[in-house]
């Protein structure tokens, strides 16, 4: 049965469209599920073809019954990411492709996914996600609306420093540097437990404040760097490896459990498949990037001195993170990773 298409939906779509028009054909008629897929990246990057090609697939093995369209950088969407989660909570989006440390917006505990100098490669951070730390955030998503698509965490890298001039060696070349962040408290108070000062936008806003010099730099997997062009923008990326970076494909819940168990199971099956995929494409990608940047775009790369970045966490960042996010999300990610702080 077809979606009733509400009044205030209309009025936004239409707003949306007037800004970014989408890159997609418009729903089959024949659909009996229409609903809209966004992410925040360009459509180079990896994760939005694993996406596109999730869904094509879906709608040949419905036979159009279900009928996704993707929208690359959330079509456009003022706000972004925030207002994006928004949107799938009330209902007016679908399915959506967003960080934990940006869910938890809706789901604090979501955050324990992003905490700093935890997950010492993204295989670690998938061990955590398929035991008994993934099933407990599922249901802290489901009770806020939010269904977490099984097996659907998505890669996008370990974070580094990617600065317009300076190269960072130790924390103490952070200080006072104006550091774009997601729009995320942890991302906030771990930069200005650095020294930094952060500085929240949406992605869709980064490289005109590179170029213009709002901000100092960026922190993000080099695949961002690479697939938003920020190379054009800075000079220096320092390898710190300060967070595992994923994105958790979600659906609005009700949405989600309307559909018949059928296109469900079919849905579950083309994820599995192209997040074995995507990771591994978006693996190599940040491994070959390490030396490319150098090569053929022309940047300065070090490996910081990390420990000087644990030292200024020493104290009470981690006890603070760990109220926020909860002693029993706390203490499943300690099975994982062992003791923290």
């Amino acid at each position: 049965m077809a979606r009733k298409v509400t009044r205030r939906f209309m009025l936004q779509a239409t707003m949306i469209g007037a800004c970014a028009p989408a890159v997609h054909a418009q729903p089959s008629r024949g659909a009996q599920w229409s609903a809209k897929q966004y992410v925040n990246q360009p459509v180079s990057n990896p994760l939005y073809k694993a996406l596109d090609s999730i869904w094509a697939a879906v709608r040949a093995e419905t036979q159009g019954r279900l009928d996704v369209t993707v929208y690359p950088q959330n079509n456009g969407l003022p706000g972004s990411d925030p207002a994006a989660l928004k949107l799938l909570q009330s209902g007016e989006l679908e399915f959506f492709a967003i960080m934990g440390g940006l869910l938890s917006a809706a789901v604090p505990t979501m955050d324990v996914q992003g905490l700093p100098f935890v997950f010492t490669d993204p295989q670690q951070a998938y061990r955590a996600d398929a035991g008994e730390l993934g099933r407990y955030l599922d249901r802290e998503c489901e009770a806020k609306g939010i269904h977490r698509i099984k097996g659907g965490l998505f890669e996008n890298g370990m974070r580094q420093m990617n600065m317009r001039e300076k190269s960072i060696r130790s924390v103490d070349d952070l200080q006072g540097l104006r550091i774009r962040v997601p729009d995320g408290e942890m991302f906030r108070d771990f930069f200005r437990t650095l020294g930094a000062e952060p500085v929240s936008m949406n992605i869709n806003q980064l490289y005109d404040a590179l170029k213009e010099g709002r901000v100092d730099g960026q922190e993000n997997p080099l695949i961002i760097a690479e697939t938003n062009r920020l190379y054009e923008v800075t000079k220096t990326i320092s390898i710190t490896n300060h967070m595992w970076s994923g994105f958790n494909l979600i659906a609005h819940a009700a949405f989600w459990n309307g559909l018949p168990q059928d296109i469900r199971a079919i849905v579950g099956k083309q994820v599995a498949r192209q997040v074995v995929i995507q990771r591994k494409q978006t693996d190599d990608l940040n491994r070959k990037l390490e030396q490319s940047l150098v090569l053929q775009r022309g940047m300065v790369i070090n490996r910081a001195e990390v420990s000087s970045f644990r030292a200024r966490l020493k104290g009470s960042f981690y006890p603070r993170w760990k109220k926020h996010i909860g002693t029993q999300a706390w203490a499943l990610l300690e099975k994982s990773t062992g003791k923290l702080g």
